[in-house]
C-alpha cells in the first residue's frame, strides 16, 4: 500500500479510523503511568532538540490592550519596503506613523 506522504506503509499498520472515531472518552483506557497533564504541569518545561533548549513553554496572559484589528491592506510596495527595511516590528512602526497623520489631520 502506498502513503503519498510517507512512502510505502505495511497493512499490519493500518488503523481502523472509522473505529476511533466512533469511540467516546469512556471507551478510550486509561493508563495510570500516563495521566491527563494541566497547565500548571506545563510551567517552567524547557523545549530541548538534540540535546540544546529552543525554547520554553509559556501560556500566554490576558491581552493587556485592546487588539489591533486584521484586515487586508493595498499598500504601494515602495512604502512597504521602507518599513520592512527598518527591520522587526515594521508592522507597529507603519501603525504609529498612521496614528500621528490622523492625529495631525483631525477636525480641530
Amino acid at each position: 500500500m502506498k502513503n503519498e506522504s510517507t512512502g510505502s506503509i505495511s497493512p499490519d499498520n493500518l488503523t481502523d479510523w472509522a473505529q476511533v472515531r466512533a469511540m467516546k472518552d469512556e471507551d478510550i483506557h486509561h493508563d495510570a503511568d500516563s495521566p491527563k497533564t494541566t497547565t500548571e504541569d506545563w510551567e517552567g518545561a524547557v523545549m530541548k532538540v538534540a540535546g540544546h533548549e529552543v525554547g520554553t513553554v509559556r501560556t500566554r496572559g490576558r491581552q493587556k490592550t485592546p487588539p489591533k484589528v486584521q484586515l487586508s491592506l493595498r499598500i504601494s510596495p515602495d512604502i512597504v519596503e521602507f518599513f520592512r527595511a527598518t527591520g522587526d516590528g515594521w508592522q507597529t512602526r507603519m501603525d504609529d506613523a498612521l496614528r500621528e497623520w490622523v492625529e495631525q489631520h483631525k477636525a480641530a
